[in-house]
This record gives C-alpha cells, sequence and structure tokens, in this order.
C-alpha cells in the first residue's frame, strides 16, 4: 500500500535520511530522494507530484517547484534561504520553513577557532612542522588577541553567540546590521564603513540577500586596515572573490579565514589556496552530531506538521496563510 505523502529530499550532508524517514512516516509520508549533485532538470523528475520538497544546499529553483503542483510546504534543512525561490513559492501559497537556531554555538565556535589559526598562526607552524619544519621566526609576530577590535557583520544569533565568546578573550567588540538593534547586548553598533575601518577581525554573519551580495567588494577591502583577518561562516557570495584575492595578493588585508566559498566547492587549484595567509575549510562551521541531530529532527517535523495540517514553527512567508 502506497503512503498517503511524498516528500522530495534533494540533497544530504550527512550519511543517509533515517532520521526523516522515522520522522515523516508517522505522518505515512515516504522519502523520495535525488541523487548526489543532481542538476535542475533532474531534481524537477524527481519533484513531480511531491507532496514537499526538503532542501539542504540545491537549488530549489521556480521550475523545480513548478513541477511539483501539489507541494504543500517546503523545508530548508539550516538557515538561509538563497537557495529556494521564496517569491514563487509565496506566490504559490506554499509555506517555506528554515530552522534559525539549530548550529549557533557551532558557527560561532568555528568562527573563533578560525580567528585563533590565524592570529595564532596555529595554521601556518602546523603546516610548517609538517613539512619538517621548526622555525619560530618563519611567521611574522602575533599581536595580543585581547588587544584587538572584532567586527560583526551581522548581528544575529550567531553574530551575538560570537560577540559573547570575542568577549570573553577580552576583545572591544562591534557589529552592524541593517536595524542597528543591539538586542540588549550592549554591543557597540556603527555603520558598516566604521566597522571594516576600525576593526582588526571581521566575521561575517549575514544572510546573503541582494543588498548583501559581494558586500565586500574592492571598496570594503581598500578601507581595512592592513593588518586586519576577514572570517566568512556565512556565505561566499559575501564576498567579491576577485576583490579578495587581490587584497591578500596586494598586501591590503592580513589574511582570510574561509568556510564558504562562491561557488561550491571552489577550485582549489588557485594559487589563492596555496597562500599561507589564507585558511579554507570545506563549509564545515554547522557540523556537530548534536546540530545534525537538531537540524534533521526539526526540519522533518516542520514537514509533517504542514502535511497534516498543524501548525508548524519557522515559517519565513507567513502571509501565504492569509
Amino acid at each position: 500500500m502506497s503512503a498517503k505523502f511524498r516528500v522530495l529530499i534533494t540533497d544530504r550532508a550527512w550519511p543517509d535520511c533515517e532520521v526523516e524517514r522515522k520522522e515523516l512516516a508517522l505522518v505515512d509520508a515516504e522519502v523520495i530522494e535525488a541523487p548526489p549533485g543532481a542538476d535542475e532538470q533532474t531534481l524537477i523528475e524527481k519533484a513531480t507530484g511531491v507532496d514537499a520538497i526538503a532542501t539542504c544546499w540545491a537549488q530549489v529553483t521556480e521550475a523545480v517547484i513548478a513541477a511539483a503542483p501539489d507541494c504543500k510546504t517546503i523545508a530548508r534543512l539550516g538557515i538561509g534561504l538563497d537557495n529556494i525561490d521564496v517569491k514563487y513559492a509565496t506566490s504559490r501559497k506554499i509555506p517555506v520553513t528554515n530552522v534559525p537556531d539549530y548550529c549557533i554555538p557551532e558557527v560561532a565556535d568555528h568562527a573563533m577557532a578560525l580567528m585563533l589559526a590565524s592570529l595564532r598562526n596555529v595554521a601556518f607552524f602546523h603546516h610548517q612542522t609538517k613539512q619538517g619544519i621548526y622555525d619560530l621566526s618563519a611567521a611574522p609576530l602575533p599581536r595580543r588577541v585581547s588587544s584587538l577590535t572584532m567586527g560583526l557583520f551581522g548581528f544575529g544569533l550567531t553574530g551575538q553567540a560570537v560577540a559573547e565568546r570575542a568577549r570573553a578573550f577580552g576583545m572591544d567588540v562591534l557589529a552592524t546590521n541593517s536595524s542597528g538593534n543591539d538586542y540588549g547586548t550592549g554591543t557597540t553598533m556603527v555603520p558598516f564603513e566604521e566597522l571594516i575601518q576600525k576593526s582588526d577581525v571581521i566575521s561575517i554573519h549575514a544572510p546573503l540577500t541582494e543588498a548583501t551580495q559581494h558586500q565586500f567588494d574592492q571598496s570594503a577591502f581598500a578601507q581595512m586596515k592592513s593588518t586586519a583577518l576577514i572570517i566568512n561562516t556565512s556565505r561566499g557570495g559575501l564576498i567579491d572573490f576577485a576583490a579578495l584575492k587581490s587584497a591578500i595578493e596586494n598586501q591590503d588585508i592580513a589574511g582570510a579565514a574561509l568556510d564558504v566559498f562562491d561557488p561550491e566547492p571552489p577550485d582549489l587549484s588557485d594559487p589563492f589556496f596555496q597562500d599561507e595567509r589564507v585558511i579554507a575549510t570545506p563549509h564545515a562551521a554547522f557540523i556537530s552530531q548534536e546540530s545534525l541531530d537538531e537540524l534533521r529532527q526539526q526540519a522533518a517535523r516542520q514537514v509533517a506538521d504542514v502535511l497534516v495540517g498543524r501548525e508548524t514553527t519557522n515559517v519565513v512567508n507567513p502571509s501565504v496563510f492569509e
């Protein structure tokens, strides 16, 4: 006997879909999986006739959504929504959900780890010793972390968690966001230009939107301190990669520590990634056993809720219910 509902999972960053299958089976929904790396046409074929779509990083375009005329919800297995055509989904009265609070500690910890690995020359010395080089003088003399200013571009839950950690290291903290709201943290909120001019470390924690696309461009890097470090654990498209490469090559800034790229995966044959001032990790900031459990269970429950007519959490386009 076939299930009452069919749910397409476009892609995943974990070994299987058993967590999702168990949760959705409670509402008589079966899971349909797209093959790894599926292109738009494959996703269109897989989406045909499904009742819901859950996506990690795959592009859920208008064409993919249109292939599922009975689609009742689209769930983002994560926080950012730039891979989903939310505008078209809203026009179709399809609620879109995300999980905005599942990996806050992990991303904040990763940002701090990238910062320390760069500022304290940990990554550089590790690379040197692995090649049989034991030379303290090979790296530039570092600054005391507590003497530095952390600048946060974006001040949502993750930005606030990074601010808390940075203050624990004795750093001064500046932040900027579209509202200027410090959310009761007492953090000094400043305009973007002041943030990039005064910060020794800039950590990016904003969503990728039309307004923030390539926020860090040639002009931004030109205004930063030549000793500044930029960290990105948010979205690759927030940085103009060509401008960043130029800034590193010309020593306009001191270094970059990146967990996200545009495109992903990046071309690791690019000499940029061999530069000793650059640290790169493979979009790993979000992951831990605990964060994945929270993410997968919550996203699957959101889908299940909508399929059976229950109220659910974190609907990003609530106007569809009006």
